[in-house]
């Protein structure tokens, strides 16, 4: 009788669905049922499920670069052709790669992206166009200056092509997409490089002269000092106009009133921050390929360390940040103001070079 009892409960224990079928099968319509609060459970669940991974996968897309070795990436660079690392090299492939990883980091370049992730994040966008400014500047710069003997000598035919595509809209998607111009921009980049090593009729020049450092970096100033300002007007402040100050004969388009309120809107205090990283960011690499290229030139003004400076500030402006969000604290207030940090060590930097731009000019 026992035996008998067991089997059958056996029996019925087995037939009884388990914890996980029952769940299932309350979630599962039956066969030609069309229950709106089933479908509509598991509508809830592909939902989360979607999001849950499109957060996930933004936060890894929203992680910034490492750094790279200005001088291992020229050595590959020159290598991939078979030659030599000479003068130039190094800022070039800089440059190159730079642009390499905007296009090729995790999740792409997504500046330009209509959907899901990418177009839901925002920090990492504002990271790439300060990426991409200092790119331009340094692309314009090569030629202009940087491979031109004298303001009259034959612009080089591969910058000619190169630096228009590195100026194309950041933000289009199609017909053409920003990725395909820069791309392009890529191949005459390297076309460029690949002819500085190269003697002969169709050779290409690089010039480490002082001058042409100081136009550069003469650019960069206009760039840093811009984004100091934008940083500073996030607590909102009161200015005086010296748009014409030093020049009694000076003139502007229309007048403009002696005191004005400066304050960046909320919404976009973060992305000049990330903006600021990005080009922060970018030129770290590009003064440290400065540093070897024009080696001898600092050297002779003893204007190493002031580069080296520069540089330090730059890499003290990418510390990481703790707090998931952007704090934008009253000056002297109780919350701090990240905005404001970064506008120091932005400050510091345009101070510093600012410098180094008169050690140059001194003979």
């Amino acid at each position: 009788m026992d035996d008998s009892s067991a089997k059958s409960d056996a029996a019925a224990s087995a037939q009884q669905p388990g914890f996980f079928r029952r769940w299932m099968g309350k979630l599962m319509p039956d066969s030609g049922s069309s229950d709106p609060r089933k479908l509509g459970k598991w509508g809830g669940i592909i939902a989360g499920a979607y999001l849950l991974i499109a957060a996930t996968v933004g936060v890894y897309w929203s992680n910034t670069p490492d750094h790279f070795d200005v001088r291992e990436n020229a050595a590959r660079y020159a290598a991939a052709t078979e030659q030599d690392v000479v003068t130039g090299t190094t800022t070039v492939a800089t440059l190159q790669e730079t642009i390499r990883i905007l296009l090729e980091k995790p999740g792409g370049y997504l500046h330009n992206d209509l959907f899901p992730p990418g177009v839901w994040l925002d920090n990492m966008p504002n990271w790439e166009y300060g990426v991409l400014v200092q790119s331009r500047d340094l692309a314009r710069a090569l030629r202009e200056v940087l491979s031109r003997s004298q303001s009259q000598s034959k612009e080089d035919v591969d910058l000619t092509l190169a630096e228009p595509r590195i100026n194309f809209q950041s933000k289009s998607w199609i017909l053409p997409a920003s990725e395909s111009e820069y791309r392009d921009a890529l191949r005459f980049l390297e076309a460029y490089r690949a002819r500085l090593a190269v003697t002969g009729q169709h050779s290409a020049q690089f010039y480490a002269r002082a001058d042409n450092l100081s136009h550069w970096l003469g650019m960069i100033e206009k760039r840093l000092g811009s984004l100091s300002q934008r940083l500073s007007a996030s607590v909102g402040q009161r200015r005086l106009n010296t748009d014409l100050a030093g020049d009694t004969a000076a003139a502007q388009s229309t007048n403009a009133p002696e005191e004005i309120l400066v304050r960046t809107p909320w919404r976009e205090i973060d992305d000049i921050f990330y903006e600021s990283r990005g080009a922060a960011w970018a030129l770290t690499q590009f003064l440290k390929a400065a540093e070897v290229d024009f080696a001898d030139v600092l050297a002779k003004k003893n204007a190493t360390v002031s580069l080296r400076q520069i540089i330090r500030e730059l890499e003290a402006a990418q510390g990481t940040v703790w707090s998931p969000v952007i704090l934008n604290g009253s000056g002297f207030g109780l919350w701090a103001n990240h905005s404001l940090v970064m506008a120091s060590y932005i400050s510091r930097a345009n101070a510093a070079l600012i410098d180094l731009r008169e050690l140059l000019a001194q003979g």
